[in-house]
């Protein structure tokens, strides 16, 4: 099949049976939702540019399995420059939308269970990677979105999954049949659940013999029977349902979407599944899948950030402030942080290497430096950008208020009238520019889109002591110690 067009993208959604709740109700159009349908905008970019000639490198490959042109969201890396053109397409598309385009966790377990499960096979003769080649085959060919699933609830954290009181804080196996197997429980913060064809589960954390239950993973249609979501909420999300609100929502057409994704009871098939109950796996499975999200930041964050700083310019022009010293310094310092996040994502993908199954891997190592850096750097860009931008970010009336014919002033002036003129800035610069470009700063830096960019920085794929953790465990301190012995002339005492 030819790749999809968006509008095919956003036409397949609605044949769908997903089961959305929001607000405690049933959403049964949730394509056209207004808090919905700005996410799914975001995921139909993926497929508009990959039909723009001006991205095809970027955005299509030939695909390692069918030698077919696919999306490079759906592809298996064959090297270190597919490695690197992943990171170039998201921040080519952060740049397009300044929101989450949601696809990139699919891509990562893609790759991830495909290496894990080659190991999985190797070592118990299982069929896993052959389940797992086919399904991919499918993704390809009908040019899918799959949400990738990891997060658990995780209960009492203190406890592994076989130790909870309630066994479905994990997602587990209730029931193994000759035909497949029944799932029950949850997951978390999932990125573009809702707008997605199918999901694959994984586990979140590694596992011993006592959870061998948890270990699984498989994939599931995201209508399948006994499968639901329930809509999260972010920042200043009811905007969306206002009237006459386009720019205080800050960024109309596009956002992220998170849910929360539950399991009552859904069968999965043999074919659908890729690790059930080889519990020594699942650290690995989560390393990798870990190891590849962790790069992605160092692509996405980077595009929405290049978003910020030139909104960022863009307030302190219409301020008329831009040619002081200490406006150029801060938007310098934005610049030098979000470019640097964008080194760790290359870095980490130029000394990418070959699994076992054939799929290319990145530096583990210095993917958890980028996602450190990811922790940190946005917030630190964000603060810039409000200092520069000014108060009125979080104090400016609505627009309502801009647009009001009501009569306050003792010459007949209308509230509108009067925000147009307190509110007016440099010549040449109109006040509805201005707002709008403060309400773009707003929603990216304590907004709808600040999901996305500032506490996803912080906790997705992992919060930052996830990260320190495996910096530790691979940053090879003692061959750092040797070196230093060898230049300071210190031997090795014997014992």
């Amino acid at each position: 099949m030819a790749l999809m067009t968006a509008q095919e993208y956003v036409e397949s959604l609605r044949k769908l049976n997903t089961r959305v709740y929001m607000f405690g109700e049933k959403i049964e159009n949730w394509v056209d939702h207004p808090m919905i349908r700005p996410s799914i905008n975001c995921v139909a970019m993926t497929y508009a540019l990959a039909q723009d000639p001006q991205y095809a490198d970027l955005m299509t490959v030939k695909s390692s399995l069918t030698g077919h042109t696919i999306n490079r969201f759906t592809h298996l890396h064959q090297s270190t420059e597919d490695l690197i053109n992943k990171v170039k397409m998201q921040r080519l598309l952060g740049q397009k939308t300044a929101s989450c385009f949601q696809r990139c966790v699919g891509m990562d377990a893609f790759n991830a269970v495909f290496s894990t499960t080659y190991e999985i096979d190797e070592k118990y003769g299982t069929r896993y990677h052959e389940n797992f080649k086919k399904f991919l085959t499918f993704v390809q060919d009908n040019d899918l979105t799959v949400d990738g699933a990891m997060t658990d609830p995780k209960g009492d954290r203190s406890k592994a999954p076989s130790q909870q009181a309630d066994p479905d804080m994990y997602v587990h196996v209730v029931e193994r049949r000759a035909d497949g197997i029944v799932v029950c429980g949850a997951k978390c913060h999932q990125t573009g659940s809702i707008n997605s064809h199918w999901h694959i589960f994984m586990p979140t954390i590694s596992m011993g013999e006592a959870d061998k239950d948890w270990a699984v993973s498989f994939a599931c249609p995201t209508d399948a029977e006994g499968m639901y979501m329930i809509y999260g909420r972010q920042s200043c999300d009811t905007r969306k349902l206002e009237e006459d609100a386009s720019i205080d929502v800050g960024n109309a057409k596009f956002g992220g979407q998170e849910a929360l994704v539950v399991l009552d009871h859904v069968f999965i098939p043999n074919e659908y599944i890729f690790l059930n109950g080889e519990y020594e796996f699942a650290g690995m499975m989560v390393e990798r899948f870990a190891g590849y999200h962790r790069q992605s930041y160092g692509g996405c964050k980077v595009g929405v950030g290049d978003t910020l700083i030139g909104a960022a310019a863009l307030a302190a022009e219409y301020n008329g402030v831009e040619k002081a010293s200490a406006v150029k310094d801060k938007l310098i310092e934005m610049i030098h942080l979000n470019e640097t996040l964008y080194c760790c994502g290359i870095a980490c993908s130029s000394q990418g290497f070959r699994t076992k199954a054939g799929n290319y891997q990145i530096d583990l190592l210095l993917a958890n430096v980028c996602k450190q850096n990811v922790t940190r750097f946005p917030y630190e860009i964000v603060r810039l950008a409000e200092d520069i931008a000014g108060g009125l970010v979080v104090t400016m009336p609505s627009q309502k208020d801009f647009h009001s014919d009501t009569v306050v002033g003792r010459n007949g002036e209308t509230i509108g009238e009067i925000c147009n003129k307190f509110f007016a800035t440099r010549e040449g610069v109109s006040t509805e520019d201005r707002q709008r470009i403060l309400r773009f700063i707003e929603n990216l830096c304590l907004g709808a889109a600040a999901v996305g960019y500032r506490t996803e920085s912080m906790h997705g794929a992992g919060s930052p002591q996830a990260q320190r953790i495996m910096i530790a465990r691979q940053g090879n301190l003692q061959a750092k110690k040797q070196l230093a012995k060898d230049i300071a002339g210190i031997e090795q005492v014997q014992d």
